[in-house]
């Protein structure tokens, strides 16, 4: 069964409201945190959402279970099949194996080890491609064809925005804990997915807050198609460390929405994301993945101004490999 076939309406706040009490007992509530040394640092207020705490290690769990929770049991008895470069893999791994549906995932044969085996471990069928020659749309088609299984998307599904934006939702209710409203709210962009949840929960409770992407340098399809008004395919040849944020265009569904709630976006390089990574390892005590970080990066490397500003930033991962991570700290010690 291929859910993309259905008419897609962009999700309501009533929704994703529905969504956090189907999640909850299941999911994780991550900390909202704050760093004395963030704030000194860019001379403003940043709030930190720790999406890295999630079950799996992203928050793409949120999504996957909120989806696969609404299919009917023979749905889940014939399975779920996805494609992704690895947190939504995990994602669909873990809610899958909790709802009892079995789950084929189609994955980079570049992504990550620590996804790729992580995906094997909670019990997924792993099918690998090449992402520069095969079609990984038509790979996962084939299987639900042949399977019956139902695909889950990766953002561009209401039921798989209504879990992401539960981020939002916990967001509001935890800066509102400490008597903060954030002025913007800045969260990683790949498909737009989590963009589009986050930014319909503010546009309901507060109108004021920004909604800004945050994308790699080579990888800014979102930003530039929300400019042009039209779907934007990132230009072949592109590289970036940020693996969890290399989708080739915008969602259809989620572009729709962040046109209309989405301030604007910002991009940062590689060499942002890796100040950001050592940042959070040695300031803040936590393990970031690249995709994760580039909200961070924004903020450090004053791609966003955060001058006298409150700022909730979406750390939205922390699935990287120990090799690459090594690599990264290494760079920072030896300079």
């Amino acid at each position: 069964m291929d859910t993309q076939t259905a008419p897609l309406s962009p999700p309501r706040y009533e929704d994703i409201k529905a969504a956090a009490a189907r999640i909850s007992g299941v999911a994780v509530r991550t900390p909202l945190l704050e760093s004395a040394a963030l704030n000194d640092a860019i001379g403003g207020r940043v709030l930190l959402k720790a999406e890295m705490l999630q079950r799996t290690g992203s928050f793409k769990f949120r999504g996957a279970y909120n989806f696969i929770s609404q299919l009917d049991d023979d749905q889940r008895r014939r399975g779920v099949a996805a494609y992704s470069s690895g947190n939504h893999a995990q994602g669909v791994a873990a809610a899958a194996a909790l709802l009892g549906a079995p789950a084929t995932i189609v994955m980079p044969a570049d992504a990550p080890n620590i996804k790729l085996d992580n995906t094997r471990a909670l019990g997924a069928t792993v099918v690998t491609y090449d992402r520069h020659t095969e079609p990984r749309e038509e790979i996962t088609a084939q299987i639900a064809a042949e399977s019956g299984a139902t695909i889950i998307p990766p953002y561009d599904h209401p039921w798989t925005i209504q879990g992401q934006g539960t981020v939002g939702l916990e967001i509001a209710a935890q800066a509102a804990e400490i008597g903060a409203t954030p002025d913007a709210v800045l969260v990683c962009c790949g498909g737009g997915g989590l963009t589009a949840g986050v930014a319909t929960v503010f546009a309901e409770i507060s109108p004021s807050t920004q909604i800004h992407t945050v994308e790699p340098e080579c990888f800014d399809d979102t930003a530039r198609s929300i400019a042009t008004g039209r779907i934007v395919s990132n230009q072949p040849g592109g590289h970036s460390i940020c693996d969890a944020l290399l989708a080739p265009m915008p969602g259809t569904l989620t572009l729709s929405i962040n046109s209309r709630l989405v301030s604007s976006g910002v991009t940062v390089s590689d060499d942002d994301v890796r100040e950001a990574m050592i940042f959070a390892w040695q300031k803040l005590k936590l393990v970031v993945e690249p995709g994760g970080a580039v909200a961070l990066a924004a903020v450090l490397s004053g791609a966003m101004e955060c001058k006298d500003r409150t700022i909730a930033v979406v750390l939205s991962g922390g699935n990287v490999d120990a090799a690459l991570f090594s690599e990264i700290i290494q760079r920072e010690t030896a300079a």
